[in-house]
This record gives structure tokens, C-alpha cells and sequence, in this order.
């Protein structure tokens, strides 16, 4: 039986357009949306807490996967406190967008993140998580998730 060999480059390039034309289709409430995702990691990377905080609905409830149950906005940053008491830092990271869809005044953003903690010693330990996150078109009201849902798959490095 014969294979079939195209070069790498080429099913890049097929790879890049077609992810190009899906996310070129999207709504300005999309792209505001997306906006407030990179303006969430950039604020934990930082520690700004208060920006951070700012991201967030008055109204918020949600449940955080570091949580035993939902939280009201002021938990909202108890995950990351939680990291930094353990001395851990997040030093880098790349969202990797998968989707997203507007329906009415609600957008739910689909991505990857791939987030390098590092910790006092110098030890990095990066994991991928599979995100879901539901907000609302409401730009002004804030980043109102519903819910944040992970699928961690942790690969550890040095």
C-alpha cells in the first residue's frame, strides 16, 4: 500500500489558513471577549490582583476547580493565593484559542493553556489545561464565567 507524504510545511500552512478563516469570522463581541482572556493571564502573571479583580462581574458565582464548592467574587482570587503561599509563581504562558461562539449577549471561548509555574528553587512544572469559558457579551459588566472547566494533563519539566 502506498503513503502518502506532504511535507510538513505545507500541512502547516493548510493548518494556519483554516484556522485563520474560522477565527476571521468572529464577532466583535468575540474578539473583546478574547481580549479579556489574555488580560486575565496577563494579570496572574503579573500578581495584579486588583486588575484582576476587576475582570470579574459584581454578581459572579462560579466555581473555581481549586474549590470544594462555588465562590462569589470575593474568592475569586483564592486559587491564586493558594499557588503563591505554596511559592509558586506562573513565569510564562501561551493560550491557544479553539474556538469560540456568540449567541445573544453571551460568548463562550474554548482554549488551551499551556501555564509554566515555577517555584523559590527555580523549578518549572508546566501543564496544559482544556478551557471552557463562558462570558458575557456585556463587556463593561465584566468577565461573568460561569463556570471554568479543566482537563489537566501535567508534563513536568526542570
Amino acid at each position: 500500500m502506498p503513503t502518502l507524504k506532504i511535507p510538513s510545511v505545507r500541512i502547516a500552512l493548510l493548518l494556519t489558513f483554516c484556522t485563520s478563516i474560522t477565527f476571521a469570522q468572529q464577532s466583535a463581541d468575540e474578539i473583546a471577549v478574547w481580549k479579556l482572556e489574555h488580560s486575565y493571564w496577563q494579570d496572574v502573571k503579573a500578581l495584579d490582583l486588583v486588575s484582576y479583580r476587576a475582570l470579574w462581574h459584581a454578581d459572579f458565582v462560579g466555581w473555581p476547580y481549586v474549590s470544594p464548592a462555588p465562590q462569589r467574587k470575593d474568592h475569586i482570587t483564592d486559587w491564586l493565593d493558594q499557588y503563591t503561599a505554596k511559592g509558586l509563581r506562573l513565569k510564562s504562558y501561551s493560550l491557544k484559542p479553539a474556538a469560540s461562539h456568540a449567541t445573544d449577549n453571551v460568548v463562550v471561548t474554548y482554549y488551551w493553556l499551556t501555564a509554566d509555574w515555577e517555584d523559590k528553587t527555580g523549578h518549572r512544572e508546566s501543564a496544559t489545561s482544556r478551557i471552557t469559558i463562558p462570558g458575557s457579551g456585556h463587556l463593561q459588566d465584566g468577565r461573568s464565567s460561569a463556570a471554568c472547566l479543566r482537563n489537566r494533563q501535567k508534563k513536568r519539566s526542570s
